[in-house]
């Protein structure tokens, strides 16, 4: 197991576990938030960056498999209220790019493979306003799965039906 990416300006705040297997590599990831008024906007930038070159370079070995919350919702599918959270923390342009830039080096989404064009599905919901009764969600959460193994997905889910948290589990099911 691996704590961090190696590189100290962002290993402080306990954002990536990496685990090596036998024939892949499993990383948890909490990708930081660009918050209000987003203030840490160009700190995520230079981590997007730095966290890229990380699992290109871990996928030079062998395959990735990425999990966990990416706090982005990549496309406007990907949220209930795309035009009005346009320059909102995980819906910025720039967040989205990066996120196409990470998908065109060699990875694929898992979910959105599976289901190019279901709406209404979401992994997050804010605690305000009755969001997660009204769905008024995000997509935010991922299983990222490098394309040289892509062909091995079998399925990928989000449980909208369990609750316990702002975020519902997603799951992959692949065969490594």
């Amino acid at each position: 197991m691996t704590l961090g990416i190696g590189i100290d300006e962002h290993d402080h705040e306990g954002r990536v576990i990496t685990l090596e297997m036998e024939k892949f590599y499993l990383v948890n990831v909490y990708v930081p938030n660009s918050q209000d008024g987003l203030k840490r906007l160009d700190y995520r930038m230079k981590w997007e960056d730095d966290f890229r070159a990380y699992l290109l370079k871990l996928n030079e070995k062998k395959p990735v498999i990425v999990c966990g919350d990416l706090n982005v919702a990549h496309q406007e599918i990907d949220l209930k209220n795309p035009k009005t959270n346009r320059k909102n923390a995980g819906f910025t342009d720039e967040e989205r790019e990066k996120m196409t830039t990470l998908l065109n080096s060699g990875f694929t989404d898992s979910w959105r493979f599976f289901n190019p064009d279901v709406e209404g599905v979401y992994s997050w919901w804010s605690y305000r306003f009755k969001a997660r009764e009204k769905n008024a969600g995000w997509r935010i959460d991922y299983f990222l799965v490098s394309n040289d193994a892509r062909d091995k997905m079998v399925d990928a889910k989000i449980h909208t039906e369990i609750f316990g948290s702002d975020h519902c589990p997603v799951e992959l099911e692949i065969n490594i």
